[in-house]
């Protein structure tokens, strides 16, 4: 059993490690939904630039509060 100390360590570790796929799965989701929409409307490109930019967006909010929940881990686990 490790200390609880180092468990959290592992924890924040781990969620810090899942960080890019999210980054890149919110942004192929934005991009895809947009071009879904640019079809079925006839906007092309212009749903699909505005998706790309939510999905960044989105990706990056994530980014920022994956890091704030395991900066917030390993001040409460030392």
């Amino acid at each position: 059993m490790a200390p609880p100390g180092e468990q959290g360590t592992w924890k924040a570790l781990g969620e810090l490690s899942s960080i890019g796929f999210a980054l890149v799965i919110a942004t192929v989701i934005g991009l895809v939904g947009g071009y879904w929409l640019d079809r079925w409307l006839g906007t092309a490109p212009w749903l699909m630039l505005i998706g790309l930019g939510f999905g960044i967006a989105a990706g990056f909010v994530n980014l920022f509060r994956s890091v704030k929940r395991a900066e917030r881990e390993l001040d409460d686990s030392k």
